[in-house]
């Protein structure tokens, strides 16, 4: 109850000061707007600027809407995903990977993620990959989405030229006879590229001496490649925990180097009786062995980094304004708006440990708003000093630079404080407290937190409120 209280004031305040914010303008200003990729977050932000009158194109390098969502038993040539000139593969879902948030929650607010009718369903609460990719289809045919999307448009260039953005873009001949380069000149520019694509690997003492074989998560699809090998699991996100299971079931032995625990932490984990947790890894050498800061050394076979992604934007031509600094892309004002591009360069999707997609939608609210003149932004200047004050909040906090947009607790107070610009719902708290009651059954038991619940309280309140759109 006190919670509720809280949020239900905290909306109440900030909308009132966010009216200060909120242009009297009676007409709105409709724009040429270019939104790029889409996956889930290209998909709602082109509804919502279309919503609020804008004119949208959607480039798409695939042939389809759905982004990350798009299985592929195809990985790439390179293993680490390190090599410039591999043949990049968009995404990173491995074939049984399901949802770690349950559906109710997922879905966007106004489009619930409820099990539709049609071959090859999957109507559990927390489905597979291929559920999700049929709920971005549904939403794309059911807001006319695909008329927009030129697919096969690969985004290689965004420049500011003259107050506008002239977007670059390599496009597939039709009789397969190479590219051709195709420039366009639009008002804003949307970035919603994703961000599991680029991966992240642990810096490991000796790494060049180790004969073992390397291999990032984003390459993988299937369990077989490690049966019966002593593996290393470096991470410990919620695709780590999946992917230490799944591999369990057929290696010899899979032991998790994390940073989160104490550095003598050594326990066998009670999932899985040949799995160990780690600290992390203090050296590999060139005899086949792996040392631990627990003191544990283990001759492995096979080093797996789950270690995340690099946001990555090669296309983005701002001479060095928007930079990634150790994973910090900056600046942006509220992780949205570069205050020197503002309102013309704009991004959807960065925060993560959220209710992404919510969050998605929320977002490209803000910024149709922004851009049909409905909400003014702050001055470049207010908005330069926010961002510092918000990273020095971070570095006083002991936050790493690499966790800017890592939102979790602040999930709450940032949709709040969009929402409320928006003049939009925020969260419902049914959503809110499903989200963190997953994440708590989560780390208590890992392996049936996705089929054994006992929120149904929650469920049945969510059903309420999809009763309005269904």
């Amino acid at each position: 109850m006190y919670l509720t209280f809280i949020n239900i004031f905290w909306c109440h305040l900030i909308w009132t000061v966010s009216n200060m914010q909120t242009s009297n303008t009676t007409s709105l200003t409709s724009r040429h707007v270019a939104v790029i990729g889409a996956g889930a977050a290209g998909l709602v932000a082109a509804r919502e600027l279309r919503r609020e009158g804008h004119q949208v194109v959607v480039f798409e390098k695939d042939s389809q809407i759905g982004g990350t969502w798009v299985y592929t038993p195809q990985v790439e040539t390179d293993p680490l995903g390190l090599d410039p000139a591999r043949h990049i593969v968009h995404t990173s879902l491995y074939k049984s990977l399901r949802t770690n948030l349950p559906r109710e929650s997922m879905g966007f607010m106004d489009y619930p993620f409820v099990t539709r009718a049609g071959e090859g369903s999957d109507p559990r609460r927390f489905p597979g990959h291929a559920e999700v990719l049929k709920y971005l289809q549904d939403f794309a045919r059911e807001f006319g989405i695909e008329e927009m999307v030129r697919f096969e448009c690969e985004v290689v260039s965004v420049e500011m030229v003259d107050k506008k953005l002239k977007v670059k873009c390599k496009r597939m001949r039709p009789d397969g006879g190479g590219d051709d380069l195709l420039d366009e000149v639009f008002d804003a520019v949307v970035v919603c590229n994703g961000h599991f694509t680029q991966p992240r690997i642990a810096e490991i003492p000796g790494i060049n001496l180790w004969p073992g074989k390397q291999i990032h998560s984003h390459n993988y699809r299937t369990p077989e490649f490690f049966k019966d090998k002593v593996v290393i699991l470096i991470g410990s996100s919620a695709s780590a925990i999946d992917l230490s299971l799944e591999i369990g079931g057929n290696a010899k032995e899979v032991h998790i180097a994390s940073r989160s625990v104490a550095d003598d932490t050594y326990e066998k984990r009670a999932e899985c009786d040949n799995i160990w947790l780690h600290s992390m890894i203090k050296s590999a050498h060139k005899d086949g062995s792996v040392a631990f800061r627990d003191g544990n050394t283990i001759v492995a076979d096979i080093i797996l980094h789950c270690t995340g992604y690099k946001y990555c934007f090669p296309f983005l031509k701002t001479n060095g304004i928007v930079t990634v600094d150790d994973n910090r892309v900056g600046p942006l004002y509220k992780h949205v708006f570069p205050p020197i591009f503002a309102p013309q360069l704009s991004f959807v999707g960065l925060p993560y440990r959220n209710l992404p997609f919510p969050i998605f939608e929320i977002q490209s609210k803000w910024i149709s708003s922004v851009l049909s003149d409905r909400i003014v932004l702050p001055s470049q200047e207010d908005m330069m000093e926010d961002v510092n004050t918000f990273y020095s909040t971070l570095e006083d906090s002991g936050v790493p630079k690499h966790h800017t947009h890592n939102m979790g607790d602040r999930m709450i107070d940032y949709s709040a404080w969009v929402a409320s610009l928006c003049q939009c719902p925020c969260f419902e708290e049914w959503r809110v407290q499903m989200f963190y009651e997953t994440a708590k059954r989560l780390n208590t038991n890992p392996k049936t937190f996705r089929d054994e619940w006992e929120d149904d309280n929650l469920v049945l309140q969510a059903c309420e409120d999809f009763s309005k759109y269904i």
